[in-house]
Order: C-alpha cells, then sequence, then structure tokens
C-alpha cells in the first residue's frame, strides 16, 4: 500500500514509519517539526528510514491547506494520522492552538482525502477523551465521552466526532484509536517516565503530583504500533467500517509503583517532591481491550518491568553516543 503518515517523525509516528517499511509498504511521511520539543530529537527519530528507498518525506504542517494541497500531489491507499499538538496541561494554557491543530488541521486532512479519492483512515485518538475515572473500572468504547476535562481531551473527542461526520457524508472507511499512555524508546521529553529517567541519572529529585495514586494504563510503543499495524490491515481488507478502539495495555499501574519501578531499574536511591495534583489530569485510565482484541487480534505482551527496562537502556545508549 501506497501509506500517507501525518507526524511521522514524532515518537509513535517514527517507530510505525519502520514498522510499514520493514512489512514493505511505501510511505509519505509529514511533520511541521513543532517546537514542542527539538527538531534534532525529531531527525534522530527518523534516522534508520529518512534515506530508505520506500519512504518520502515533506515538512507541512497540517494547519496550511494550500501547502498540504500542494505537497501532497499523489493519491495514496491510506493515511495513518497521528500529527497533533500533545500535552493535557500546556492545552489548558492554549487552548486556541490545540482547536487549530488537532481539529483545523484534521478538518484539511479530510478534505484532502476527500479531494484525492483516498477512502481509509487511521486515527490517533487519545484515553483522555474518557475524562475522569473515579473508581478504576475498564474503560469501554461504548462509554459516553461527553464531559472532557482538558482542551486536549477536546480537541480529540471533537476529532473523533468529525471523521464521523466525514464517513457518512463521503463513505471513507475510519478507525479512532484511543491511545492509552504511550512509553518506550524514543519517548517525548515532556512525559513522566523518560522526565522520572532523566532527573534521577542527573541526580535530582523528582516531583510527585497528588498521593501517587493516580493510574495510568501505561502501553509500551511496540505493543500500540502492532495495534495500529493490524488495524491498518482491517482497514485494508474491509469496507463501510466506522469503528473506536482503545489500544491500551488493560493493567494500570499507580504513580508511586511507577516511580519505584523506575528507581528499582536504574538502582538509585528515591528522592521525591510532592506536590498537589494539576489540573486536567484525570486519575486513572483503565482500558478495555476486548473489541481490539475481537476485531484486530490485538494482544499486547509486554510487562511494564519489561517495559522501563527497555526504555532505560535505550536511555542510556542515546546518552552515551551524545558524550
Amino acid at each position: 500500500m501506497k501509506i500517507l503518515v501525518t507526524g511521522c517523525a514524532g515518537f509513535i509516528g517514527s517507530h510505525c514509519c519502520e514498522k510499514l517499511l520493514a512489512e514493505g509498504h511505501e510511505l509519505i511521511g509529514i511533520d511541521n517539526f513543532s517546537r514542542f520539543y527539538a527538531k534534532s530529537t525529531k531527525l534522530q527519530n527518523m534516522q534508520s528510514f529518512r534515506h530508505h528507498e520506500n519512504f518520502t518525506f515533506h515538512e507541512v504542517d497540517l494547519r496550511d491547506k494550500d501547502a498540504l494541497h500542494q505537497c501532497l500531489n499523489r493519491e495514496v491507499d491510506l493515511v495513518l494520522h497521528l500529527a497533533a499538538k500533545a500535552g493535557v496541561r500546556p492545552s489548558i494554557e492554549q487552548p486556541a492552538d490545540y482547536i487549530d491543530v488537532n481539529v483545523k488541521g484534521t478538518q484539511h486532512l479530510l478534505d484532502w482525502m476527500v479531494q484525492t479519492g483516498c477512502k481509509k483512515l487511521f486515527f490517533a485518538s487519545s484515553s483522555s477523551v474518557y475524562g475522569n475515572n473515579p473508581d478504576g473500572a475498564a474503560l469501554s468504547e461504548n462509554a459516553v465521552v461527553d464531559q472532557p476535562i482538558s482542551p486536549y481531551a477536546f480537541s480529540k473527542r471533537s476529532a473523533e466526532l468529525m471523521n464521523y461526520t466525514y464517513h457518512h457524508l463521503y463513505q471513507l472507511d475510519v478507525i479512532n484509536a484511543r491511545f492509552f499512555t504511550v512509553y518506550g524508546p524514543r519517548q517525548r521529553p515532556d512525559l513522566a517516565i523518560h522526565k522520572f529517567v532523566k532527573l534521577i541519572d542527573q541526580g535530582h529529585a523528582i516531583e510527585m503530583y497528588g498521593d501517587g495514586a493516580s493510574a495510568r494504563d501505561y502501553t509500551f510503543v511496540a505493543d500500540t504500533v502492532d495495534g495500529v499495524y493490524k488495524a491498518i490491515n482491517y482497514l485494508q481488507e474491509h469496507s463501510g467500517v466506522y469503528e473506536t478502539l482503545n489500544l491500551g495495555n488493560q493493567t494500570p499501574v499507580t504513580l508511586s509503583e511507577l516511580i519505584g519501578m523506575i528507581y528499582t531499574t536504574m538502582q538509585k536511591e528515591a528522592n521525591i517532591i510532592r506536590k498537589p495534583m494539576q489540573a486536567g489530569d484525570v486519575n486513572v485510565t483503565h482500558a478495555s481491550i476486548d473489541k481490539a482484541k475481537s476485531l484486530l487480534g490485538y494482544n499486547p505482551q509486554t510487562s511494564m518491568s519489561e517495559g522501563i527496562r527497555r526504555f532505560y537502556d535505550w536511555f542510556l545508549t542515546q546518552k552515551n553516543d551524545s558524550n
């Protein structure tokens, strides 16, 4: 297949590109190298495939509709839409930016699909759309998701709804996949595991917001990418598709447990500064993955302790290479 990958230089996007190229697909990658973190990091993410014979790259911003249409003048079979303005806390400070990128940018992409005749879309949504989950129960795709507690969550839910509209009007086949706290090699430097490991390695204390009881359904990146790949195959093989799926690990880990695992893996003594819970943060994310298992054969394999070890091994390699 010819696949357009938006956000190809990001954490998840770069791993997906490696997988799809290894499976023989032809890719067109786009990224705008946003300033959310360093362009050099994103270029490093692309190092293994930037010059692959089946990969073409364009630096383009989805907000620029004219540039998008001028740049992408080739037909593709499927769009893997991973590009987004990320981060719950920054979205509270800059809500308009999140609407501009995550909603308007997605609309521009959908319009381009209609214009070029591309009928298949994989959209990366987020577990944030579920809002707060006070009892910690597994969240199913049938849950009512009309109470987002951050602009980031609202922007992702808005894009899901817009995807349905384009499915209805233009017969696009769509899978909305709600990712649950993806981690692993190349994780964004602003996210907890990467940030904690770097601080501990430098001999600094880490900040823990809340009492440590908040929990996340951490999902190792290789498991997420496997789910993405299975969903792409499903879209390729079926028509009339509109599905929303959780791609999680169905095993929430508390913040206290996570911090303990990191210190144990790094063989360091705990040094923690406790702070109040921050606005916009949900209490617990816990994915029901029954639908993804049934529909796709999705079955995450990586334990949290193994995933933390693999991330730390990558971190040490990157640190040594830069010295």
